[in-house]
């Protein structure tokens, strides 16, 4: 037992507790999910409250409460500006994506992935751009839920007091983690995920709130002159004036780079599954309200902490190092809170990480199976069949994701990125055109999502110029271009497919 020998008993209580709540929601819904449309999109049945926390959990994962923060502590007001990106981000794709997504989803086949959809948009026999799409979102997929691994395996290193020298201990964490996010998804599928999206979206935002407060009555002599004198962490060591600005030592391609998190939103299976799977399109501008008013409390608070964490710290003489940044909300939490409350805010933590990994796990597995084993493998599966491979699907990416985050080759916030790039770039483009622009074909679909998935790749992993300029710019540019060039080449859709364009544009 001496893995949990240095544990915080109270907090290990609260954990236990929320981690049975999450199981037990699992454990309900492992009944209820008898076919495909239930396990992957919960039969198209879900309010307007538990759609718009689930789209927003899932979208934030552990890079909320630990990546963002642990950039704010070290470099200031500058990283206000992702944050501004994600609003705009968030607030267009509920404005402009969820309605029509979920209206030309039905039409298309009442299709149950993005692959499928973007098939059955066409009236197209060939599986293409279902075998590039499922691939796509494997390769991409696999790396976010290695960054939810990574975070709570951290997490998890802190909650039992472990040493990160120990790299039996630290290897132990990540697996637990894995294995609480692998147990409910497995069992309850989507109907599972967005409920436990539901509370966990909840949890977090309350956390979130309470930390600045808590900060600011604990800093003694608080005030923001404390903020203006602070400067920014350069290296290991070294400072620089610029904490308090949003542009001071940023430069204009880093500026752009940090909005430009907004074309992720485009295209993000994880989040427009949400939409596809709301009880209807009615439902879609209460939770749009909801969203985005979530998101924008959410996105301020984190910057929030990461600043006033440091003013924080900085004033008892504490300061953490680079490796320990991204612990910054943990670590006020356990110095501010008792035992049991401080368990209950890491918790929120821990929800961050299970909300956005388990939508990822599912919808991984929904491509494989639907999108690949049902076209290339067997048509003819029964629905008994098809939900004992997706589950085995998703016990099968989350070995290999769990391997991967055993030894993480970069931050919890650089392992997002890139991921977050990679389904912007790739499916983005696609799916605005197909909602907007009757020309789109099927060509120009597959050559844009290639095209933008594999300028993200040479981008981030073979020229290595994300210092220059966030790889979703050129990825989303070379993207859009080649979709609509591609399509203006080709010839026209067929009057079929224009009829089901003409059909989900005027549906109700």
């Amino acid at each position: 037992m001496g893995f949990f020998k240095n544990a915080d008993v109270p907090v290990l209580i609260s954990f236990v507790i929320y981690l049975a709540l999450m199981l037990a929601i699992g454990f309900y819904f492992s009944n209820k999910s008898k076919k495909m449309s239930d396990y992957f999109l919960a039969g198209r049945q879900l309010n307007s409250w538990v759609t718009a926390m689930s789209a927003q959990a899932s979208d934030m994962s552990g890079w909320l409460l630990m990546g963002l923060p642990g950039a704010a502590y070290a470099t200031g007001m500058g990283n206000y500006w992702i944050a501004i990106g994600l609003a705009i981000g968030t607030i267009l794709n509920w404005a402009f994506v969820a309605k029509p997504l979920r209206k030309f989803t039905e039409k298309a086949g009442d299709s149950i992935t993005i692959p499928q959809y973007l098939q059955n948009r066409f009236k197209a026999d060939s599986p293409i751009v279902r075998l590039v799409c499922a691939l796509v979102i494997f390769i991409f997929f696999l790396v976010y839920t290695t960054s939810a691994f990574v975070s709570g395996g951290k997490l998890f290193q802190v909650v039992f007091n472990i040493d990160s020298t120990n790299t039996t201990y630290t290897k132990a964490a990540v697996i637990i983690s894995a294995l609480i996010i692998i147990t409910y998804t497995f069992m309850g599928g989507f109907n599972a995920v967005a409920w436990t999206d539901f509370i966990q979206g909840l949890l977090m935002v309350m956390a979130i709130v309470a930390l600045p407060i808590a900060l600011i009555s604990s800093t003694k002599n608080f005030s923001f002159d404390m903020i203006a004198n602070t400067q920014k962490i350069v290296a290991e060591g070294e400072y620089a004036p610029g904490f308090a600005s949003m542009v001071s030592g940023r430069s204009f391609n880093s500026i752009i780079s940090d909005l430009a998190w907004a074309l992720g939103y485009f295209g993000m299976p994880h989040i427009l599954v949400r939409f596809m799977a709301i009880k209807d399109a009615k439902s879609v501008k209460k939770s749009a309200i909801i969203a985005i008013v979530w998101v924008i409390i959410s996105l301020g608070a984190a910057v929030l902490i990461g600043i006033l964490g440091r003013v924080y710290l900085d004033n008892q003489g504490i300061s953490l190092g680079s490796a320990e940044q991204e612990l910054i909300f943990i670590d006020v939490v356990k110095r501010l809170f008792p035992g049991a409350i401080a368990g209950i805010f890491l918790s929120a933590v821990l929800a961050s990480i299970m909300s956005t990994a388990d939508s990822q796990l599912l919808v991984t597995a929904s491509a494989v199976v639907n999108d690949f084993y049902k076209v290339i493998v067997k048509k003819e599966a029964s629905e008994k069949k098809l939900m004992w491979i997706s589950r085995g699907t998703v016990m099968l990416i989350s070995v290999i994701a769990c391997i991967l985050a055993l030894d993480p080759k970069d931050s919890i916030m650089g392992i997002v990125s890139n991921a977050w790039a990679g389904f912007g770039a790739a499916f983005g483009p696609a799916i605005i055109l197909s909602l907007y622009w009757k020309r789109l074909t099927l060509k120009g679909t597959v050559a844009g999502i290639i095209g933008g998935a594999g300028t993200v790749i040479i981008w981030e992993y073979l020229l290595h110029w994300s210092g220059h300029l966030y790889s979703i710019v050129p990825g989303f540019a070379v993207s859009i271009i080649l979709t609509i060039v591609v399509s203006l080449m080709d010839k026209e859709p067929s009057d079929e497919v224009k009829a089901l364009f003409d059909e989900a544009k005027k549906a109700d």
